[in-house]
């Protein structure tokens, strides 16, 4: 801790949700910092500094200057996090949990180890060995990188193992003798999310689960509280989110992605140790925001109120933005069309399919009020 008595938190990643960690850090009294991978990044007000967070000299610089160490993505390696915490940096997730992100096949094994549910799957190796995976669960099935997809990317919905035949290629040229996942085809009929809050002392808190809705593999649109369908299926996304937090022990939030089933079921899809897009309707939504709630869990002070701030609230991406440039370009038409709308800017170029930023809106109605996010994030296409 700095002589002043503030905690000095240091993000890796200069992304948005970095950028959206910055206004509760203030509020809270923290020293934020950020290693960004490069200038003119999302979070580059709060870029203390840029350099690649794959080099061990960059990782351990940054960190000499921060109390705790935090993260905008999972992608730093594991044993440069290791390393940081035998020189005695704080880091939160630390790597032994973070690990069940970066790996979906870790993940799927300790999900296993958990008694959580999850989809039939296999770790594959060659061709072979994925046909005969498809074959068994009924001639399709969802292949995916084991380390560094996201948002769509490292997933393939797949009838034969040669659909997939370069990733084969690729992992056989790596020389570490890598997999594939595989899983089975889950026939679902929504998407839900819970987050969960854990601090290192063992404090935990969760927000209502959220209903995500997915377009062309990214999220669209998120509304909070899921639409109760079948009450049991929400009590056992809760139980589950619980479950795999304390399980993996991770520190700061966890966002348990998972389906919910045409027979009834709710099963695990994936794992995200950092503030996720399907809890940035918190931000407006609720009495403590996933960020704020992040930065109190990773510096161990006692966490916030997760109660819903309205009964219904909805949270729309923008997607691509706007032709002539970034977002601001359209806030004046945006605003005056739609003054009950919460407007959240990432500073990014416009570019197909690019998450550029979000639009919230909070009321007592759900239908009137998705159709208000909806209209006022159309107005950024």
């Amino acid at each position: 801790m700095a002589e002043t008595g503030v905690i000095r938190v240091g993000v890796i990643g200069g992304g948005q949700l970095a950028r959206m960690m910055v206004p509760p850090a203030i509020h809270l009294g923290l020293r934020i910092s950020v290693l960004a991978e490069a200038e003119g990044m999302s979070a580059a007000r709060a870029a203390d500094a840029v350099g690649d967070y794959r080099d061990p000299e960059t990782v351990y610089a940054f960190a000499e200057t921060v109390d705790v160490v935090t993260f905008d993505h999972e992608h730093v390696p594991g044993e440069i996090l290791r390393e940081l915490e035998r020189r005695g940096t704080a880091v939160h997730p630390r790597p032994d949990a973070l690990q069940y992100a970066q790996d979906k096949i870790l993940m799927r094994e300790k999900l296993a180890e958990l008694g959580v549910p999850i989809p039939a799957w296999r770790a594959v190796a060659d061709e072979a060995d994925l046909d005969d995976f498809i074959g068994l669960h009924g001639g399709r099935a969802v292949v995916k990188t084991a380390r560094g997809g996201y948002d769509g990317k490292g997933v393939r919905v797949v009838s034969a193992a040669d659909e997939v035949r370069d990733w084969f290629t690729a992992l056989a040229e790596d020389g570490r003798g890598g997999r594939l996942l595989v899983e089975e085809l889950v026939d679902f009929t929504r998407e839900l999310s819970q987050l969960v809050a854990r601090r290192p002392s063992g404090e935990s808190r969760t927000w209502p689960v959220v209903e995500t809705i997915q377009r062309d593999g990214v999220c669209a649109e998120v509304l909070a509280p899921a639409p109760v369908a079948d009450p049991k299926a929400l009590d056992e996304a809760a139980r589950i989110g619980a479950t795999v937090a304390e399980g993996v022990g991770v520190t700061g939030v966890l966002a348990v992605e998972m389906f919910e089933t045409r027979d009834g079921r709710v099963l695990v899809n994936e794992l995200a140790m950092r503030p996720h897009n399907s809890g940035h309707f918190s931000i407006e939504g609720s009495v403590t925001s996933q960020f704020e709630q992040h930065l109190r869990a990773v510096t161990d002070l006692p966490l916030g109120d997760t109660s819903m701030a309205a009964p219904a609230v909805v949270m729309m991406n923008v997607l691509g933005g706007p032709e002539e440039g970034p977002m601001p370009v359209r806030y004046a038409d945006v605003l005056a069309a739609h003054p009950r709308a919460k407007v959240h800017s990432y500073d990014k170029q416009s570019r197909p399919g690019r998450k550029v930023g979000h639009v919230t809106v909070t009321g007592d109605d759900l239908a009137e009020v998705r159709a208000e996010a909806e209209a006022a994030a159309a107005l950024f296409d």
